[in-house]
Parts: C-alpha cells; structure tokens; sequence
C-alpha cells in the first residue's frame, strides 16, 4: 500500500498486536482506524498477523501525533476498548503497560497474579479504578493503565504493590491515602487560584469593560 502524502522526514512506527484484537482497531467499517487517523494526521497499515505499520504524513500537526498513534494502538492491543484507548490523544492522558511475567516465573505464577489484580467478581480491578480515575484492562499477560498522568502513577504503584504480595487490604489503604493527598492538592490548587482571580479583579476593576484594538477592528 502506498501513501502519497507521506512525509519523507516523518516518523514511522512497527509493533504487533494480538491477532484476535486486529478487529477491535480497525472497527465496523474501519471506523476506529479512520478515527485515529483523522484525529491524528497518520496512516495505519493493519495486517492480519496483527502487525500495525504507522506512518506519519503531512497532515499531522502534533510532532507527536505517531507516538500517541502507537499508544492508542498498544491500547486496544492491550484490551482497552476504543472509546478509552481515543484519550490518549489528548497531551493530559498516558499509558503504562505492566508485564506480569516480571513478577511470576511460571504460567500457573502469571495467573495467580492476574486474579489478584482482577480480584473476585473484578471487584479489586474495579476498585484500583475509582479510587484513581484512570481505566484498568488485564490482558493476557500484562496490566495497561489509561488515564491523567497522576492517577496512572498511583494506579501503577497499587497494581505491582499486589503483584509483589502486598495484602488487598494494605492496597485499598494505600488508594485512599494517595486519593486524600489529590483532593487536597486539586482544593489548594483551586483555593490558590480563586485568590489570583480576586486578587487581579481588585487591581484591575474595569478589566471587562476595556476594548482592545482586536475589538475595534473585528467591529469595523
């Protein structure tokens, strides 16, 4: 397959996805690939063995844009439905990928482990997820993460906290210490704010009411 607008400077990506996961990127009607590629200015190339080629083309406005490409992509190969996988195009959102053989030296090792993380019913996968906000997928062999940098740092921590041992009980506690210290942060954060806001309005009292010279010409 040949793209013509394919910018010879640009980056390109290789990796390999799940064969059984290949349906879930492309889409009904290839619509999650064509997604991809018109929110990110790329080119996808999907083979059936799941080997995704990305290209980058001239449309591509972030420099970025085939490095979030490759998330999305590791994303939904790592279990994550379209819908949360998309986020990543946004700067505020990362992924992190877990690989449970790191921590297991048999298979029967990799899925004690999984079961631990997912917990009875999914309750404790569920529970990593509102106590940070960022989306939990365990797959095959590893554990992906997809949210705000924060949450994902604490989600991450929780996840290898239960694959080196550390009791559910001591890992629900660590969430909510660390859920406590973010609602403090985003409070003082958005007190901090409220203060600038007053503190501006007070030095400058008919902000709203000054017409720039932008405004004059728009008007004219």
């Amino acid at each position: 397959m040949v793209f013509g607008n394919i910018g010879q400077d640009k980056n390109i990506e290789i990796l390999k996805i799940p064969r059984e996961r290949v349906g879930v990127l492309i889409g009904k009607k290839g619509s999650v690939k064509k997604t991809i590629e018109k929110e990110l200015g790329v080119k996808l190339e999907i083979d059936e063995d799941g080997t995704v080629t990305i290209y980058g083309t001239d449309k591509q406005k972030d420099p970025l844009a085939v490095w979030k490409a490759k998330d999305i992509v590791r994303a939904i190969g790592r279990g994550f439905n379209p819908e949360i996988a998309l986020k990543l195009v946004s700067d505020e959102y990362v992924l992190e990928v877990i690989d449970i053989e790191d921590y297991a030296s048999s298979e029967n090792g990799v899925r004690r482990l999984k079961g631990r993380v997912i917990g009875k019913e999914g309750k404790s996968r569920r529970y990593i997820e509102e106590l940070t906000g960022a989306n939990v997928s365990v797959y095959g062999k590893t554990v992906a993460i997809v949210g705000e940098h924060e949450p994902v740092q604490i989600a991450k921590e929780a996840v290898e906290m239960l694959l080196r041992g550390a009791s559910h009980a001591k890992t629900f506690k660590f969430l909510e210490r660390e859920r406590q210290k973010i609602k403090r942060t985003r409070f003082e954060l958005w007190k901090k704010k409220n203060e600038v806001d007053e503190l501006y309005e007070k030095m400058n009292p008919n902000y709203d009411d000054v017409e720039f010279e932008e405004d004059k010409e728009e008007e004219e």
